[in-house]
């Protein structure tokens, strides 16, 4: 699965005020490969390949708000925030994590990890 937080300034309506977050879901990819790799694995590779296509499969079925809440934690954890997540604090560092995202998306972005925490 790949986050990406884009702008698109393109659509009407739009400015700089208004971010989205795009989940790109490439685990049917993944999990294609991994099929693949258990096909042709050796007994030693098995136990890997397994663990991982489990992981794969636990990742797929994340709703997309889920998966927002986890990319906001490890944006905040990449610029090495450790305090509440409930705080304007945790905003600032998401803010400082991803400098184009607007106040009004780091803040829902945010609430969507509040609500979905690990």
């Amino acid at each position: 699965m790949t986050v990406t937080m884009i702008r698109m300034p393109g659509i009407t309506g739009l400015n700089k005020k208004h971010n989205f977050v795009l989940l790109l879901r490439d685990a049917d990819v993944v999990r294609a490969a991994l099929q693949q790799a258990l096909a042709e694995a050796t007994p030693e590779e098995r136990p890997g390949l397994e663990r991982a296509a489990a992981l794969v499969e636990s990742t797929a079925a994340a709703t997309e708000t889920e998966l927002r809440a986890r990319w906001v934690r490890s944006r905040l954890a990449d610029v090495g925030f450790t305090g509440d997540l409930t705080s304007v604090a945790a905003v600032r560092a998401l803010r400082k994590a991803e400098p184009k995202l607007s106040l009004a998306a780091a803040v829902q972005l945010r609430g969507e990890a509040v609500a979905h925490a690990e």
